[in-house]
């Protein structure tokens, strides 16, 4: 079963800070009204407490409009589907990680070499899909789609951008993929509950591969 989610906030005015990827797909978020914000709110507060009485598969459309006494076609308008309604209930914590690896102190955030901050990267996305890895698994959209997904393409991103600048001769776009190939929540669920691996190797071994790909010493 996953672990606790992070509480929602509540809907806020604009605080003019810099806005992060949003997760979800629904284009009209931030002018959201104010009924259609505490209405969204409800729905992703029903769809935490049946995550965490029932894992990510407790979280069906229907479940979620039952739990939160409305009906389903709305918990359809607001986020689509399935994946949608799942990308939303992940969009708090990562939006957290988005704000440490942009803004946040080294080695994580800016400040740190390029080489330290792939290994801080890579160890803060491998804690939090242990920690949210039914619903991660629940969440991830169809192979087709996998690679092209705004959010993995976000993070991809910015492992582009740092091999970019670890290791301006390689071929940094390929490179980056075989990097978040090791993140995948998939492997992760094989490795840690299928094959026993602790979270400390996988850390470690995505310290090794940075190191080895970037042909510089492990640095943890």
């Amino acid at each position: 079963m996953s672990a606790s989610l992070p509480p929602f906030p509540k809907p806020q005015e604009p605080t003019g800070e810099p806005v992060l990827l949003e997760l979800t797909t629904g284009e009209d978020e931030p002018c959201l009204r104010a009924d259609a914000a505490r209405n969204r709110a409800r729905l992703l507060e029903a769809a935490t407490r049946l995550v965490a009485e029932h894992g990510a598969a407790g979280v069906t459309m229907e479940a979620v409009a039952v739990a939160a006494a409305v009906g389903k076609g709305t918990v359809f308008r607001r986020f689509g589907d399935r994946t949608g309604l799942l990308m939303a209930l992940l969009d708090h914590s990562a939006k957290q990680l988005q704000a440490a690896f942009l803004s946040g102190p080294p080695p994580l955030g800016p400040g740190a070499p390029p080489v330290e901050r792939l290994g801080a990267f890579g160890r803060a996305v491998l804690r939090q899909t242990v920690e949210q890895l039914d619903l991660q698994l629940a969440a991830q959209p169809e192979p087709a789609r996998r690679h092209s997904f705004p959010p993995q393409r976000f993070l991809t991103g910015h492992v582009t951008l740092l091999l970019r600048q670890a290791a301006p001769d390689a071929d940094c776009v390929l490179l980056a993929q075989t990097l978040m190939g090791y993140l995948d929540p998939a492997l992760v669920h094989h490795l840690t509950k299928e094959c026993g691996m602790p979270l400390e190797r996988l850390e470690a071994g995505w310290t090794d591969l940075v190191a080895r790909l970037t042909r510089t010493e492990p640095n943890v």
